[in-house]
């Protein structure tokens, strides 16, 4: 990152030892938190749905397992997500995501575009669903923060709980591709 230049030190405003926020401050973060969450509790339960076809789209049982597996998870994550709501008092609530609406439609075009049954589908959904998992730990690590900023410390765990369990699928994936998947699909 850039450094700050001296006349942009000056007007920076000097922080505080405190970290207490105005009620506007903190309505406005507040405000963004909330509204991240609706953005990913629709991303979820959306990648419900994918997670299912590119299940049925996989060729090699372990992968398919794979997408399974995190389907039961993705659905635990839906559930944390819900507690989140209502540790806030919130009401469980879902605003379309754009970023994860076209992961998906990209998913979608490589089982298309890719011959079934053969293991460069498999790299291709490889590649589809680790994207979708680093859009995920992004978001799940700004929401922790986030949450942590704001001092609520139950929104924190829970997401510190789900941000650990995307790095674990992202990893399983990796190990997936680098163990066979990748070295295969060049043999076709």
């Amino acid at each position: 990152m850039p450094q700050k230049t001296a006349a942009a030190k000056k007007q920076a405003p000097a922080k505080s030892q405190s970290t207490k926020r105005t009620p506007q401050e903190e309505g406005a973060l507040m405000e963004l938190f909330v509204d991240s969450l609706k953005d990913i509790n629709w991303a979820e339960k959306q990648l419900l749905k994918a997670l299912k076809k590119m299940s049925k789209a996989s060729t090699s049982d372990e992968l398919s397992t794979a997408f399974s597996d995190h389907m039961a998870q993705t659905e635990g994550h839906v559930e944390r997500l819900a507690q989140v709501f209502e540790s806030l008092g919130k009401k469980v609530t879902s605003k379309k995501c754009e970023a994860m609406a076209g992961l998906i439609k990209e998913a979608e075009e490589l089982i298309e575009e890719t011959e079934a049954g053969t293991e460069v589908r498999d790299v291709a959904l490889i590649a589809a669903a680790q994207k979708v998992e680093h859009y995920e730990i992004a978001t799940y690590g700004t929401l922790r923060t986030l949450a942590g900023t704001l001092g609520l410390s139950t929104a924190q765990k829970l997401l510190q709980q789900t941000l650990d369990e995307e790095k674990t699928a992202d990893s399983l994936l990796t190990e997936i591709a680098e163990g066979y998947v990748n070295e295969e699909a060049g043999k076709e």
